[in-house]
């Protein structure tokens, strides 16, 4: 709103004939602009939490420009009621406050036209920050990593148990609706523990953070005890669509990567190095040590004890698939159950 009201009227050498002074520019743009502002949430809002999540996302991005537009047109009505009031009981400041006929201005109709385009344009974007991850968009978005950059990081790798004999009961259609439900629930913790999905894999999924975020407040340990409590909690569901409610396993591990963009047609911003393997044999020994999440003793060494409320079990060397060297390995357990 601010642009809209510096480019149609800032510039213009004589105020608009409803403005009796600069600052009613300033208070068009921040009254109209809450107002808009709050319109563009709750359109975010009801399409994240109704069946519009599902559809296709060119649905998504209409559904969100028709619901400003229409907001912006019962504003209008009301606009113009209240200024109808103010004739009726003479209140010539209000009067000039509302003006006349707004509906009809050509001052609205072109307000209408730059809000719809700017909250497609935003809609299109958001959607895009969906598929490829906001941070980064942004990120190829600046030529981040065009070229090739060393940089640490943790990685958590989740992983459904019993995969494949979950598919082999389900069918292929039932088990891709098994994996879309699951991993819905993953989106708040990973917000809620400033974490990024690099890749989905099929029932898995790779999540990682700057090392420095990452080791911070148990954010790795609390994604898969969060995550595993949000399935949980959804037990009623699960077992009424699938019969079961599906459980997961999880390795973490950190160490220096290099992340560069790949590919010409379709982008993405890739990391190279030996941590993913050595995260994904660590992943494979879940089952035989009978942990629920494994860390590496690379990531243990760096994580604050003290005010951890996870206990680390030292498993001691384990010699990995593919690796010359055994690899400190420490299970984890929440401190309260």
């Amino acid at each position: 709103m601010a642009a809209f009201v510096f480019f149609r009227y800032a510039q213009a050498p004589e105020l608009p004939q409803w403005a009796t002074g600069s600052v009613d520019l300033a208070t068009l743009a921040i009254y109209m602009g809450i107002i808009f502002g709050s319109l563009h949430w709750m359109s975010n809002l009801i399409a994240d939490f109704s069946a519009i999540n599902r559809l296709p996302y060119i649905f998504s991005v209409i559904f969100k420009g028709l619901f400003l537009l229409l907001g912006a047109t019962t504003l209008a009505y009301i606009t113009q009621f209240l200024n109808m009031w103010a004739i009726e009981n003479h209140m010539a400041t209000l009067r000039q406050m509302l003006t006349a006929h707004i509906l009809y201005s050509p001052s609205f109709q072109a307000l209408i036209i730059y809000l719809v385009v700017v909250r497609v344009g935003l809609a299109f974007i958001e959607q895009m920050a969906l598929l490829v991850g906001p941070r980064v968009l942004l990120n190829i978005g600046l030529g981040k990593y065009h070229k090739p950059r060393y940089e640490q990081r943790l990685f958590l790798y989740l992983d459904m148990v019993a995969s494949t004999t979950h598919a082999e009961s389900l069918g292929d259609y039932r088990f891709s609706r098994l994996i879309q439900d699951s991993f819905s629930l993953l989106a708040d913790t990973v917000t809620n523990n400033e974490a990024e999905i690099y890749r989905y894999m099929g029932d898995a999924v790779l999540i990682h953070w700057p090392l420095e975020d990452g080791i911070l407040k148990d954010r790795s340990f609390n994604i898969y005890y969060e995550f595993s409590q949000q399935l949980n909690w959804q037990r009623q569901y699960f077992e009424e669509q699938y019969g079961f409610v599906p459980k997961f396993k999880a390795a973490a591990h950190c160490g220096q990567v290099v992340a560069a963009v790949v590919g010409v047609q379709k982008q993405e911003i890739s990391f190279f190095s030996d941590v993913l393997n050595t995260l994904a044999r660590l992943q494979d020994q879940c089952n035989p040590l009978g942990q629920r999440m494994l860390i590496s003793g690379a990531l243990e060494s760096r994580i604050e004890k003290d005010n951890s409320q996870y206990i680390l079990n030292n498993l001691g060397p384990i010699k990995l698939k593919g690796k010359q060297h055994s690899t400190d390995v420490f299970g984890v357990a929440p401190r309260h159950g």
